[in-house]
């Protein structure tokens, strides 16, 4: 992930913002008793063989590879959809493959997001929704990626599209544009949009972008994108902050949370991901699982 990514980090206060009064607003408004939060820690491929010996068993073929990363992880940021809309075929394939807990994060295509009027009346959002419908409760939170380049002055678009989108499969906004963020008129004005329709928010804690850590639910449900540094201190750090943060959230009635860890070429993914889940470990009330790699292996894991 190259979007905010610094080749120097010393001077990045990477402090997790205070709570804007709109997130508890939204966490009051849809409160709900939850025995329990589901947090679902997960990585951005299963296509890794840089794993296999590590993540996955010594001699694991590429075959199997979607069956052994489900054992590590319980989510994932499904980008290969971003590229091609799966066949049916296919994402039956996927469900059939995969753990009874887990959950995909399909990432809406390109050929609708990176589209002028994001795919409204080109056939494309349906197809996509009739695809991934048969993932059926394997189904997370999909997610649309705006481009860099789309900004506040196309709002409108941005809500046609969610006038369009069907209701039942749950949905989450990355926006990366600079002006969203440039006074809080803009920010509030998408925020509000998202919490009309019911959509969530994508948070990014990225080190060259901290706009984008806006920390502003619109739903119970909370989309995290982390990046890390190839395992540097503040990777750590960070994510401590992060247990706590999601805690204090569980306690005002947050439902369930998609944390997606990314490192470089992704292959310290796990090792990121397994310390989170350890962290998370400590809180009460918190039903998570993650990586679980052995010491020695852990350690190699650190050296790539």
């Amino acid at each position: 992930m190259k979007f905010g990514k610094l080749p120097d980090i010393s001077n990045v206060d990477f402090t997790l913002p205070l709570d804007p009064p709109e997130t508890k607003a939204i966490l009051h408004q849809n409160f709900r008793q939850y025995d329990k939060l589901h947090i679902y820690i997960g990585g951005t491929g299963w296509s890794m063989k840089e794993w296999v010996g590590t993540v996955y068993p010594a001699g694991a073929k590429s075959k199997d590879y979607l069956k052994y990363y489900t054992q590590q992880f319980n989510t994932i940021e499904l980008n290969t959809t971003h590229y091609r809309i799966p066949t049916i075929e296919t994402v039956e394939k996927w469900y059939a493959e995969s753990t009874a807990d887990f959950k995909f994060c399909p990432k809406i295509p390109q050929n609708i997001s990176h589209s002028a009027n994001l795919g409204i009346g080109s056939g494309q959002i349906e197809l996509f929704c009739e695809s991934i419908q048969h993932l059926k409760e394997k189904m997370g939170c999909c997610f649309i990626q705006l481009p860099p380049y789309f900004g506040e002055d196309r709002i409108k678009i941005l809500e046609k599209f969610l006038q369009n989108f069907p209701k039942n499969i749950p949905l989450a906004v990355e926006v990366r544009h600079e002006s969203w963020f440039a006074n809080n008129e803009n920010s509030e004005r998408l925020f509000q949009l998202l919490e009309n329709h019911n959509i969530s928010t994508v948070i990014t804690d990225v080190a060259g972008r901290r706009d984008v850590l806006h920390m502003r639910l619109t739903t119970n449900i909370a989309m995290i994108r982390f990046v890390g540094n190839e395992l540097h201190p503040s990777d750590y750090t960070r994510l401590d902050d992060w247990a706590k943060r999601l805690k204090h959230w569980a306690e005002q009635g947050l439902s369930e949370v998609y944390f997606f860890t990314h490192e470089p070429e992704n292959i310290q993914a796990p090792k990121i991901a397994q310390y989170f889940c350890e962290e998370l470990s400590n809180f009460e009330h918190i039903v998570t699982r993650g990586p679980k790699l052995p010491d020695d292996q852990a350690q190699q894991m650190s050296l790539f």
